[in-house]
């Protein structure tokens, strides 16, 4: 599928002010999964497993505030607290009452958020479970790549104007299992989403949420700690920047979790480089653990 194909599967909503993208396939009484995207793509990432889940399930998934076809303000002062009061109003707008959250990178951020306020009540709609695909749980653990480092900088808007296809294709194809790495075509695809309305000049902008998970580390963590619904992590090992080392973390602060896959062989976006197996993974998790 190319984006421009999922462009046309989907519609915009006016959110807390912001025109944003999202899909939403299937039909109200069926149970629901909401997918958060991660940085610096968009939902389209979830493509690859959407047919699949959509078998038994309807799928919601929205481009967040600066990413993918939604609105991309510049100067914008973006926040993981922002996107998880747009993902909220989102889940206000369509009716959603109970769900399940499947969170990658960013989103798994912006899903701990979302998490931390259904523990205390005051979350929209109610979760059935959360899985996380690799991202930062644990800023401890976050192993960032030079190009994210400079992007959060002072000279990190110079740096972006520099920026070019060539560099995001190597920085991006270096998350990747060495097997799995995207081809041509696939690294197209995902640089004309980040480029889509300019938005590769507002990379620097995104990239504070690496800031807000060292400012919120200990209550993104206590989130999953005091999570009351089934836990889930299905991560690709070989990513360099949260890989196996993540998983051990996980392990070391002792937090509830439900189903473990590790996919020895696989990087950061396990969804595109083993779809089969991912959505094979998440959807026994939800079997064995969700009545």
């Amino acid at each position: 599928m190319q984006p421009e194909d999922w462009k046309a599967l989907g519609e915009y909503r006016q959110i807390n002010g912001r025109n944003l993208f999202l899909v939403d396939e299937g039909e109200p009484n069926q149970p629901t999964i909401l997918l958060i995207h991660g940085f610096p793509t968009s939902s389209w990432d979830w493509q690859p497993v959407w047919a699949s889940l959509r078998r038994n399930y309807r799928l919601v998934a929205m481009d967040m505030l600066g990413f993918g076809f939604s609105d991309k303000p510049k100067g914008h002062r973006y926040s993981i607290h922002e996107q998880a009061d747009l993902v909220e109003g989102l889940v206000r707008e369509l009716g959603l009452n109970q769900f399940h959250v499947l969170a990658h990178d960013y989103g798994d951020t912006v899903a701990q958020e979302l998490l931390a306020r259904q523990n205390s009540g005051d979350g929209a709609g109610q979760w059935l479970s959360v899985c996380f695909l690799n991202g930062g749980l644990f800023p401890e653990t976050h192993r960032a790549l030079l190009t994210q480092k400079l992007l959060l900088s002072p000279l990190g808007w110079l740096f972006n104007k520099l920026s070019n296809k060539r560099k995001f294709d190597a920085a991006f194809s270096r998350v990747f299992g060495p097997d799995t790495k995207p081809s041509a075509e696939e690294l197209d695809q995902f640089w004309s989403l980040v480029t889509y309305n300019d938005g590769k000049h507002i990379f620097h902008n995104l990239i504070t949420y690496m800031t807000d998970r060292k400012i919120h580390r200990e209550r993104w963590v206590e989130a999953i700690r005091s999570a009351r619904i089934p836990v889930a992590l299905i991560n690709g090992s070989l990513d360099p920047v949260s890989g196996a080392h993540m998983v051990e973390r996980f392990k070391e602060l002792e937090l509830p979790l439900a189903w473990l896959e590790q996919l020895e062989d696989i990087g950061h976006y396990p969804q595109v480089e083993a779809p089969d197996r991912v959505s094979a993974s998440y959807m026994k998790f939800l079997e064995q653990n969700v009545s």
